[in-house]
């Protein structure tokens, strides 16, 4: 059933889209996409810096003695986020598939679990930080304040969400999930109930070194930023150059909008709609902002697709013979602490 609502959604997306470009002028369209030109190649590039930088930022959530290597983080978040982009899942599928392939590593997969829950907390967080920063400078840029308000309603909204996430991730939400486990995994439930319990004594310790947080909330928010200079290109090889504050709007609520329509697979419909309405407060025409959102996709699959072969490439060296995983680090296990 959820396979088959990703599905809807996803074809509803790739409709919307279609819809949307139709009904900007698909001449105008590509003539926009056209004029970008050999700028597409930059925009590549700063979304390969940003992704791997936030690559860094995951790595860094790693207790020392129990870190992979910087180049293992990388490159699986390549992959996470090549996952969430081009394949009919919510946008957090993939996140779930790097935390698997991350015990291929020799990281125990409680630690890998809990790393990468944490690490979409904090790419969220930082993510609702960078919103807000845009939606100051469309305050101060006084370019609409019907937009503004409506942008200010969604961080008020987003607010709660972000706070009911971290609050599940505490003690209160590990009763609660062994609670329904407990109903729900009949035989298996000793085995399901262990697993969630090292899960959540790996995110304490996560959570315990504050310093390592701290850093990875730092460099997941300065990979947001260099986003804005996706925008920037763009829209100056197109002749329409912008300032780094509408950049910096349209990229941050771009970002609010795809959060907040994580079930629909890489947000297909619901970018274009929101760039149409974000690029329009600042006298950008809608063919301009579709152009803007079809350069993005193509960075999404020029990064995209090498990360899906990394992925099948890590999944082949499983299944095969020859394939020897290394001998797992010892993962934090609750029954060996005391409580």
């Amino acid at each position: 059933m959820v396979k088959q609502a990703g599905m809807v959604a996803w074809l509803g997306g790739i409709a919307a889209l279609i819809g949307l470009a139709t009904w900007s002028g698909l001449g105008a369209v590509g003539q926009a996409v056209s004029s970008v030109g050999w700028g597409i190649l930059l925009v590549v590039l700063a979304r390969a810096v940003a992704l791997a930088v936030a690559g860094v930022g995951w790595w860094l959530l790693f207790p020392s003695k129990m870190r992979p290597q910087l180049r293992t983080c990388v490159l699986l978040r390549f992959v996470r986020e090549a996952t969430n982009v081009l394949l009919p899942l919510a946008q957090v599928g993939g996140d779930l598939i790097g935390a698997g392939l991350l015990t291929l590593y020799a990281v125990p997969g409680a630690l890998a679990a809990a790393s990468v829950i944490v690490d979409v907390l904090i790419q969220a967080a930082t993510q609702f930080l960078f919103a807000i920063f845009g939606l100051l400078a469309l305050i101060a840029l006084e370019a609409s304040e019907a937009l503004a308000r409506s942008a200010a309603v969604g961080i008020a909204v987003a607010t709660l969400m972000l706070a009911g996430f971290y609050l599940a991730q505490r003690r209160g939400g590990q009763r609660i999930l062994r609670a329904i486990v407990s109903r729900l995994a009949g035989d298996r439930e000793w085995r399901v109930l262990g697993t969630i319990d090292a899960v959540y004594q790996n995110l304490g310790v996560i959570y315990a070194a504050r310093s390592n947080v701290i850093a990875s909330g730092v460099v997941h928010l300065a990979g947001w930023a260099i986003g804005v200079a996706e925008v920037a290109i763009v829209f100056a090889f197109m002749g329409h150059p912008v300032g780094i504050g509408e950049a910096l709007v349209i990229e941050s609520l771009l970002h609010a909008v795809r959060g907040a329509a994580f079930a629909i697979p890489s947000a297909l419909g619901a970018q274009e709609g929101a760039l149409v309405v974000l690029c329009a407060a600042f006298g950008i025409p809608p063919e301009q902002a579709i152009a803007l959102s079809l350069v993005k996709r193509a960075a999404d699959l020029v990064l995209g697709v090498p990360g899906l072969l990394g992925w099948q490439m890590l999944e082949w060296g499983r299944l095969m013979p020859s394939y020897r995983r290394q001998p797992a680090r010892e993962a934090v296990n609750p029954r060996s602490q005391s409580h």
